[in-house]
């Protein structure tokens, strides 16, 4: 059985979706429509920004920026989720960049008439509780994936995890002309290597072994997934050969599996 590095789909909340009709309805009276152009920032990292976004229609990447500089690509968003969220906790700064990736229709709400709203609304309460505790799970995963698989599989994962989401979001016909399904948040592939931590180099060799395998065909900020149920079995042994790598820790001493 292939083990997720990202959140089970089944366990990912949609905001907007799961709100009721009379909730959606407050909550406009609280916000303001507010639309992105391509690569506009939504909130910006460590800045005192009090408002949270709530994706209408379009997808955001997630960024948060090292002391050297260096951008570290953490998440994607897209419709009816729920973003800068860190707005509705009190003194302290945003943790992370949210960058529109094309354009976006967004719902933006002043922290304060937002946490005001949670405090009217329990289950709503507890549902964006639920959203934030799944997404520090959902790093955490990512975390231990790192430390434990290389740069291939983590890429595989990566086209397993947002070729799922891809489908999940109902609004899109998911299958191009030859049955694949296309990746609709529109990435780099240098992005999604610095998503999983990969070097440019690594990102690049492991989509040209998955273009050779016929799994996944690319183009310009454009991937589709030709064989979805193949590319799990690819992961699968990659997974498999990892561990056997790594051997099963019952070898003594001296042998060949004593990797140090």
């Amino acid at each position: 059985m292939t083990e997720r590095t990202f959140q089970r789909l089944s366990t990912r909340r949609r905001f907007w979706n799961d709100l009721t009709e009379a909730e959606r309805d407050t909550l406009r009276t609280h916000g303001r429509p507010r639309a992105y152009a391509a690569r506009m920032p939504l909130c910006y990292q460590g800045d005192g920004s009090d408002h949270v976004v709530i994706i209408m229609t379009g997808w955001v990447k997630v960024t948060s920026s090292t002391s050297d500089g260096h951008d570290v690509f953490l998440a994607v968003r897209g419709p009816s989720d729920l973003v800068c969220e860190g707005a509705m906790f009190r003194d302290k700064s945003r943790s992370a960049t949210v960058t529109s990736l094309g354009p976006l229709n967004t719902l933006v709400v002043p922290a304060g008439r937002f946490t005001a709203f949670l405090d009217g609304h329990p289950r709503v309460s507890r549902m964006v509780t639920g959203t934030v505790v799944n997404r520090l799970d959902d790093a955490d995963r990512r975390a231990q994936a790192h430390a434990t698989g290389g740069g291939a599989l983590r890429i595989a994962d990566l086209l397993i995890y947002l070729a799922e989401l891809s489908e999940h979001y109902d609004q899109y016909d998911p299958r191009d002309a030859d049955g694949g399904i296309p990746i609709h948040p529109p990435l780099s592939q240098a992005e999604l290597g610095s998503w999983v931590d990969t070097s440019r180099e690594t990102a690049a060799r492991a989509f040209k072994d998955l273009r050779d395998l016929g799994l996944v065909k690319t183009g310009w900020r454009k991937i589709i997934v030709l064989d979805l149920p193949g590319l799990r079995a690819y992961a699968d042994r990659l997974r498999a050969e990892r561990r056997a790598e790594a051997g099963d820790g019952d070898s003594p001493p001296g042998t060949g599996n004593d990797r140090r």
